[in-house]
């Protein structure tokens, strides 16, 4: 079986979601099918009972693809972690060479990452080009065009980066 790491919040995370399928919108979509059959016997022809089944199937889906995530993790405690080099947990500050726009991103597992969190994935482009790097390095990544960063800091911070502005 192949391990998923993921940091203690993506975990939580992950379980929250899980609970909140199974214990609200389960349960609200098998009444949403009742309703539906009640008005309706006509089942092919029904439309609210067809969505809501398509919503069940979709719902049941993300609940095992989460439970098989969870049941492949393997949390990583980010507070435990500290170097100045780059791995899975850091949370690094880049500056752009060209912009001198500062970005901060935290480098998590794959099932996470939220880029509007500032959370990358351990397997993205950019974090495999700061895997292994120090403060002070400079990461060229070229997969969308030619990109320049200097590394300004890297941390080991449990709670969720904050992006800024230089």
């Amino acid at each position: 079986m192949i391990k998923l790491p993921m940091t203690a919040e993506g975990h939580a995370a992950l379980e929250g979601e899980l609970r909140h399928r199974i214990r609200t919108e389960r349960p609200d979509l098998v009444q949403r099918i009742q309703q539906a059959i009640a008005n309706d016997r006509n089942l092919v022809e029904n439309s609210e009972y067809q969505i809501a089944l398509a919503e069940q199937s979709v719902n049941d889906a993300r609940i095992a693809e989460l439970e098989d995530k969870l049941a492949r993790a393997e949390i990583v405690d980010v507070s435990r972690l500290s170097g100045e080099e780059i791995k899975f947990g850091a949370t690094v500050t880049l500056i752009d060479e060209d912009t001198g726009e500062k970005r901060i991103w935290q480098i998590v597992g794959e099932a996470e990452a939220d880029a509007s969190k500032h959370k990358i994935s351990v397997t993205s482009p950019i974090a495999l080009a700061l895997i292994g790097k120090r403060n002070g390095s400079t990461v060229v990544k070229a997969p969308g065009g030619t990109k320049t960063y200097s590394v300004r800091q890297v941390e080991w911070l449990q709670s969720k980066p904050k992006q800024e502005q230089v």
